[in-house]
């Protein structure tokens, strides 16, 4: 008499007989690289995140290492894994800490790995990168194995060379296109709208309320808007400043009228400034008894500085 074994059906709510959450997952799920495989290729999983604020590493490394061991189940198994957290994709790999130690890792004659898997053409690649380090994996003999083509890229395959240059261009274009719209946005809001954008506050403004967040999600967690408004201290200032100033020129220009005792830049008291200290604002540094509009990097005075007043 045999007796076969069978897995217990996972309880839900359509009674113990039903299929269960757990045969359902079995079926339509994707086999993990760590399951063990007998022989085949030993693969390293490079991935990548742009950011730790907006981007969970946890959720995008497990992501990109699932589709990655997706790829590879079969072929191999995933024996190490190198990730770059808060690395942007315009970084080319010599800049990326985790890309360099696989790249110095590639180099070693007894390296622990046969092949390298990605998850994303995105998280590894961006504009002509692939076409710099293609000749790098052929050069060491490391296979390079991508979604995108369904397995390993054939390096002498001119289909397989067209795809990752469109592949690249694609991602180059992503950030592009996300620069220019959101530079343009940003430039609206304030234009149109008055708000404020972020960072310090320009000399001679100050930060006020703008009424309620525009984007609902920021609303409904009652954050409130920005804007800038002329600050009653300091926006004398700067109105001096340009009234001083000569036509057709910059303020800087006209160093013997910034020095005068009358100016209210000079009955202000102004912050003690080093070469390369905090306090240090730009080009200006202190010399004397007046303010220099040139200064070195050694921190000393420039030969047009205006004459020393009491």
């Amino acid at each position: 008499m045999t007796t076969t074994l069978r897995r217990p059906a996972l309880v839900t709510g359509q009674g113990a007989g039903g299929d269960g959450l757990l045969a359902w997952a079995e079926r339509s799920g994707r086999r993990r690289a760590a399951e063990p495989c007998r022989g085949g290729l030993r693969f390293a999983f490079y991935g990548r995140v742009s950011t730790e604020d907006h981007q969970d590493p946890v959720t995008s490394r497990a992501r990109q290492r699932d589709q990655a061991g997706a790829l590879v189940a079969g072929y191999g198994r995933i024996v190490a894994e190198y990730f770059d957290s808060a690395q942007s994709r315009v970084l080319p790999w010599a800049r990326r800490p985790q890309a360099v130690a696989l790249v110095a890792a590639m180099a070693d004659p007894d390296r622990e790995f046969d092949a390298i898997v990605i998850g994303e053409y995105e998280r590894a690649f961006y504009g002509s990168q692939y076409a710099l380090m293609a000749p790098l994996f052929e050069h060491y003999g490391v296979q390079l194995w991508a979604p995108e083509v369904g397995g390993a890229i054939d390096f002498l395959a001119e289909g397989h060379d067209e795809t990752m240059i469109a592949l690249g261009i694609q991602s180059k274009r992503e950030i592009t296109r996300t620069r220019i719209r959101v530079r343009a946005a940003m430039a609206a809001q304030a234009r149109e709208q008055g708000r404020y954008l972020g960072g310090r506050p320009p000399y001679g403004y100050r930060l006020a309320d703008g009424g309620p967040h525009p984007n609902k999600a920021h609303a409904a967690w009652r954050r409130r808007a920005h804007r800038l408004e002329p600050d009653p201290e300091t926006a004398p200032v700067v109105t001096w400043m340009f009234a001083h100033g000569w036509p057709g020129t910059a303020w800087p220009a006209s160093p013997a009228r910034s020095t005068t005792p009358a100016s209210p830049a000079r009955q202000r008291p102004t912050p003690a400034v080093t070469p390369t200290g905090p306090g240090r604002r730009g080009r200006w540094a202190r010399c004397g008894r007046s303010w220099s509009t040139r200064a070195t990097p050694a921190g000393r005075c420039g030969t047009a500085s205006p004459p020393a007043t009491s």
